[in-house]
């Protein structure tokens, strides 16, 4: 009884490793004979575990998807890799995602083998996640978007603008991006007849699904620099370019990718693109990196640099005796 159980999970386990099996290449990967892989798959049946099997040569096995369908089997490194990506998602700004990602992590510590419980021990008590300002979305609305983008089809939703009005819009969704602190939408508005970015979290209801859409070319091949295009420069009032007079690599480390877009300029020159509701707040906050720096756009924030400039000189007081 004991071998046909281990025999049985095995057999689970390659069925849950490739999509379709051969009964010669169960057998073979098993080493038992066709017959004993047939009277397997029966047996799993009676378990519960739904299992096709188409006929002919070119015909095998394969695993189907059912509400009775157990627990995956993972061998040591994919119960690590789990683990991992549990404990990366505790902070998620989905609603429960971080709850429940903590939940699944407790259950999946009690269940390995003792080889693995040092591993699992060490994982938890060695990792810490710093809280960061996150904004949370509706698990629901993320489903209904990511089912409508994989079925073309349409959806409408009440959605909060950012100034505070409520409308109610009908897209054509193509790519969720999530920025770590925000989650956003990719879709062709049709009532505006143009590519719009959306907020997740500012759907004020759960998109319904409409007709099925015919696939428009994008607006750009990478729709992460687009959404972070949009994001950092689009909705504010002071579209900026600032040079500085530092490196990539250096203003890498210091400019997160929601807050502006770099490029290099030369070897010793890095471009900022970014965009701004206030003046004051960069300048002030540029100021402080203690890095040389140009501003090439917008003639208004020149102008006051210079008006700042003059301010803070005046604050100093009049030079003292030398």
């Amino acid at each position: 009884m004991i071998e046909t159980s281990a025999r049985l999970l095995q057999l689970l386990s390659l069925l849950q490793l490739r999509r379709e099996w051969t009964g010669p290449a169960l057998a073979a990967r098993m080493d038992v004979t066709e017959r004993t892989v047939r009277r397997d798959i029966g047996k799993l049946r009676t378990l519960g575990y739904p299992i096709n099997a188409s006929p002919g040569v070119a015909g095998g096995y394969q695993l189907g998807a059912g509400a009775q369908l157990p627990p995956l089997l993972l061998d040591d490194d994919e119960a690590l890799a789990v683990a991992i990506g549990l404990t990366a998602v505790t902070a998620s700004p989905v609603s429960g995602v971080g709850e429940a990602s903590v939940r699944a992590l407790t259950k999946l510590e009690q269940v390995p083998p003792p080889r693995l419980r040092p591993r699992f021990s060490n994982l938890r008590s060695a990792v810490t996640r710093m809280s960061a300002v996150s904004t949370p979305v509706n698990p629901e609305v993320l489903t209904s978007l990511s089912a409508a983008i994989t079925e073309r089809r349409c959806v409408a939703f009440r959605y909060d603008r950012h100034d505070g009005e409520t409308s109610r819009r009908v897209v054509e969704p193509y790519r969720l991006v999530d920025t770590g602190r925000r989650w956003y939408l990719v879709a062709f508005d049709r009532s505006r007849e143009d590519w719009r970015t959306f907020r997740v979290d500012r759907c004020t209801s759960v998109p319904v699904a409409r007709e099925r859409f015919v696939p428009r070319a994008l607006p750009s091949a990478d729709l992460a620099a687009y959404v972070q295009e949009s994001i950092t420069r689009s909705p504010y009032s002071y579209d900026a370019v600032i040079r500085f007079h530092a490196p990539l690599r250096e203003l890498e480390t210091r400019v997160p990718s929601t807050a502006g877009t770099l490029e290099a300029d030369g070897d010793d020159f890095t471009l900022l693109r970014a965009g701004f509701d206030s003046l004051d707040f960069p300048l002030a906050y540029l100021a402080s990196w203690d890095i040389d720096f140009e501003i090439l756009e917008p003639t208004a924030m020149r102008d006051r640099v210079a008006v700042v400039a003059e301010r803070l000189r005046r604050s100093a007081g009049p030079p003292g005796p030398a």
